[in-house]
């Protein structure tokens, strides 16, 4: 059983590089793509951002390529887990992948300071991949582990910035069209002004609108929209 199954935690199947609309981001994106495709140093990234800025698909996307080239990979996402379970940063010598989401929730508690610090250590020895991410730009975390900070700070580090409107409408378009669905423009606008903003929610309601309009064998205009969204 992968590392992965044994924790329970399943990847999202959609969450590749192809598929994350990086626009403004283009630069991380490309980092970390590269970085996933590389056998030898630098090995270790941070993304960092707000809500829906798209570092946990990019953490799995990291996953889905290890996976595709045979290579043992994990995603952990930090604050799934409880305070007695640092545990989980233990073992993690023979990956070759590793992605470690929500950093911010390790400050502040020892256990997880230093599970996470030989994390680090035992990731940079081996030269495996490590990438991991927060909301908060590690170079103002303040954990009370010394020499914790520098070590997350051992790799570039990446603003992920939240996409304009107008990327948006073009990411709701290109997700349609993969889909078989013409979205116009004012019918994205639509979606863009009356739904949550950010792209998951977005694209999870486009995938809405495109099984009801199968159904139903219609056009999705704004009068569709609202009938089938409730809105």
């Amino acid at each position: 059983m992968s590392h992965q199954l044994a924790l329970n935690i399943r990847l999202r199947e959609g969450a590749t590089f192809a598929s994350y609309h990086a626009d403004i981001n283009q630069d991380a994106v490309h980092a970390i793509n590269a970085l996933a495709e590389a056998h030898g140093p630098p090995r270790q990234a941070y993304l960092w951002g707000g809500p829906a800025t798209g570092k946990s698909h990019l953490l799995q996307a990291v996953c889905h390529r290890a996976s595709f080239q045979r290579r043992s990979s994990v995603y952990l996402p930090l604050a799934q887990f409880d305070a007695t379970q640092a545990s989980v940063l233990d073992d993690l010598f023979d990956i070759e992948a590793i992605c470690i989401d929500d950093i911010d929730v390790t400050v502040g508690h020892a256990a997880w300071e230093l599970a996470l610090f030989n994390a680090i250590n035992t990731a940079r020895d081996a030269s495996h991949c490590l990438v991991l991410a927060s909301r908060d730009n590690p170079a103002h975390l303040t954990p009370d582990l010394p020499d914790l900070r520098s070590r997350l700070l051992w790799g570039p580090v990446f603003h992920l910035k939240p996409l304009d409107d107008a990327a948006k409408l073009d990411a709701l378009k290109a997700r349609a069209k993969e889909c078989g669905l013409e979205l116009k423009d004012d019918a994205g606008r639509f979606l863009l002004n009356n739904c949550r903003r950010d792209l998951p929610s977005l694209f999870a309601a486009l995938a809405r609108l495109d099984r009801a309009s199968l159904a139903a064998q219609r056009r999705v205009t704004i009068p569709f929209i609202k009938s089938v969204l409730d809105l």
